[in-house]
């Protein structure tokens, strides 16, 4: 193992790559690809007399090319590139972003140093998108064993586990303070209870899938963040107004009472766009904090999304129903 840190590029570095310079046929190269083994063969790297790196070339475009044919046709002057110091998660975003084998990593002057291999890429995804799953679900990182959870001893997989949870509880009461406060309009109308579970439900599934799709955005996409936002958010009122609807003549024709089933589907469509509000900004504001925005998904957000869920629910019940 290479003296660079944990979780950057610099730590799966293959050294031994293929190099070349732009005006060198494509034969010659080709000749040197299969004279000697090398660490990754996917992209053959163009760089000056000094080692600055100019461009990529992927090996299977250097087939098509004839013998005399130079690497100018072929390579790739825009392409990414990595520090040895970068996160490894910016390396397995480039390589998707740009649709690379591998990814190059260089110095402060430019020069090649070597690359983030396939393999090496691929390995990242898993470990990385194994880790958020963990965060998603409240199971702190506590040291690299932490991402073979299942494999964990009982004692160590609860630690990571509990702190979260513990934060549940308190949820659980604020939920419980919120259901007593009503409990004037459950007492007089026992249906009204019945919805409780199916809104608050709704309200956690769809911000739970609205958290996924950031927390996999902030890690691994570099595309255009607030473009996701406006389009998660547009999709949000979508699915809670698509819910509304069909949720109101369901309930209508189930309980006999219009006013109910409009105070339900209309607490579904306000719970959904919550839900999706919370799962949006809360991993992007910790992200925007620094830190890691996974954390700021599973339960601390459930717990919000459930409190505010009910009050939602209670409040429209007693306009349309009790007023």
């Amino acid at each position: 193992m290479n003296h660079y840190a944990p979780e950057t590029a610099g730590r799966y570095l293959a050294t031994h790559v293929p190099v070349a310079r732009e005006e060198e046929a494509a034969g010659e190269v080709l000749k040197r690809l299969l004279a000697r083994p090398y660490d990754s063969v996917d992209v053959v790297y163009v760089v000056d007399l000094e080692g600055r790196l100019l461009g990529v070339a992927r090996s299977r475009d250097l087939l098509g090319l004839a013998p005399t044919d130079t690497l100018r046709g072929v390579m790739l002057r825009r392409f990414p590139s990595v520090h040895p110091g970068d996160d490894q998660e910016r390396a397995a975003a480039l390589a998707l972003q740009y649709e690379l084998p591998a990814v190059p990593v260089i110095d402060a002057d430019g020069r090649l140093l070597g690359a983030v291999p396939a393999e090496a890429l691929l390995g990242i995804l898993r470990r990385e998108h194994i880790e958020d799953l963990h965060r998603l679900a409240g199971i702190r990182r506590e040291s690299a064993l932490a991402r073979d959870a299942m494999e964990e001893p009982p004692a160590r997989r609860a630690r990571h586990r509990l702190p979260w949870l513990l934060v549940g509880v308190l949820g659980s009461v604020l939920s419980a303070m919120v259901m007593a406060r009503y409990e004037e309009e459950l007492r007089t109308n026992l249906l009204i209870a019945f919805f409780v579970p199916g809104i608050v439900y709704l309200a956690d599934a769809i911000g739970t899938q609205t958290e996924a799709v950031v927390v996999r955005f902030l890690s691994l996409s570099q595309g255009s963040f607030p473009r996701m936002l406006a389009g998660e958010l547009r999709t949000g009122v979508l699915i809670g107004l698509t819910m509304g609807v069909i949720v109101f003549p369901v309930v209508a024709l189930a309980v006999g009472e219009p006013r109910l089933a409009l105070s339900v589907a209309l607490a579904v469509v306000a719970a959904g766009c919550m839900a999706t509000a919370i799962g949006l900004f809360f991993p992007w504001l910790l992200f925007r904090a620094g830190k890691d925005p996974a954390f700021g998904s599973g339960p601390l957000a459930t717990i919000i999304q459930d409190v505010l869920s009910l009050l939602i629910y209670f409040a429209i019940v007693s306009w349309l129903v009790h007023d």
